[in-house]
């Protein structure tokens, strides 16, 4: 496993029994997937009682999967969401492609690659790849804040 860009490492500040257990859901390669990313993971971080994370983890969710889609794959993608501690929350998107994002800085007349621009500014840069024998996953972290 090669790890690519930024791996974060989560600190053990909560056992593993008092956190939620993680989520995912399969979704397919189309353009509503990034719709059906949001719902998921809006549903699963309300249940959390972690209200105050849901717009930016849709978001970055949403751009994630957004980017797996364009791929131009046939499998399903598995977005999947965790709670790593008290504090992080870590979104991933498994996709089949070896393609690595691209950090694009758009200029202020562009209308659009501005998608991993957000993940990276909602997460403080907290974001990375691990290339898989068969494609990639993509991790997103938040800060979780009570």
């Amino acid at each position: 496993m090669q790890h690519v860009l930024l791996e974060t490492q989560a600190s053990s500040d909560a056992s593993p029994t008092s956190l939620p257990a993680p989520a995912e859901v399969l979704l397919p390669y189309l353009p509503e997937a990034a719709g059906q990313a949001r719902r998921f993971l809006r549903t699963t971080l309300t249940g959390w009682g972690l209200d105050g994370l849901v717009d930016a983890a849709a978001l970055v969710g949403s751009e994630l999967v957004t980017n797996a889609a364009k791929t131009g794959c046939r499998q399903q993608m598995t977005v999947a969401v965790r709670q790593l501690s008290r504090t992080t929350l870590r979104i991933t998107v498994r996709d089949g492609s070896c393609v690595l994002p691209v950090l694009i800085r758009a200029s202020p007349e562009e209308e659009c690659h501005r998608g991993l621009a957000l993940v990276d500014r909602l997460t403080d840069g907290r974001w990375g790849v691990t290339l898989e024998p068969a494609g990639k996953v993509v991790h997103a972290d938040l800060t979780i804040t009570r």
